[in-house]
């Protein structure tokens, strides 16, 4: 059996890992599949990447058992945020007047932030996201175009 070899614990980290990398890879099909410079791997790392510092934070404060332990895991996972940011801001591209990366770089935020989720076991919450980011992604995209040629309309009146 699998709990002869590994600890309930162990397993529960790398399904904690797994998870994060399918819901984030599940993210970057559509950066991917739109053309864009994040894509599967890197939605996936990062997702997975904000989840091991999330559960080596909890394992490194001696787990749920006090308020100051969570304290402590809370303040090493809020280090996640300035890297994130960095990755982000390296998505961003300026040409001229124009300004392009920035979907991009928002959704990895918040790939970090189901990472987290997952890192903290907030499945439910994780598996939320992934799905509003996906409409976010997909179905605005095709409001927000519908919405520009009628502003481009109205400004050709």
């Amino acid at each position: 059996m699998i709990t002869d070899i590994f600890p309930l614990d162990t397993i529960d980290m790398l399904l904690k890992l797994v998870a994060a990398l399918f819901l984030g890879m599940s993210l970057g099909v559509e950066r991917a599949i739109a053309g864009k410079t994040a894509g599967m791997r890197t939605y996936g790392l990062v997702t997975m990447g904000s989840a091991l510092f999330v559960i080596v934070a909890v394992a490194a404060a001696g787990g749920y058992a006090s308020a100051d332990a969570l304290l402590e895991s809370l303040r090493f996972t809020g280090q996640i945020l300035p890297g994130i940011g960095f990755i982000g801001a390296g998505l961003i591209i300026f040409r001229g007047s124009k300004v392009s990366g920035i979907t991009t770089a928002a959704g990895i935020w918040v790939s970090a932030g189901v990472g987290v989720s997952v890192g903290y076991g907030l499945y439910t919450l994780a598996v939320a996201t992934t799905i509003l980011v996906l409409i976010i992604f997909t179905g605005f995209w095709y409001v927000e175009n519908k919405v520009k040629s009628l502003a481009h309309l109205s400004q050709e009146d």
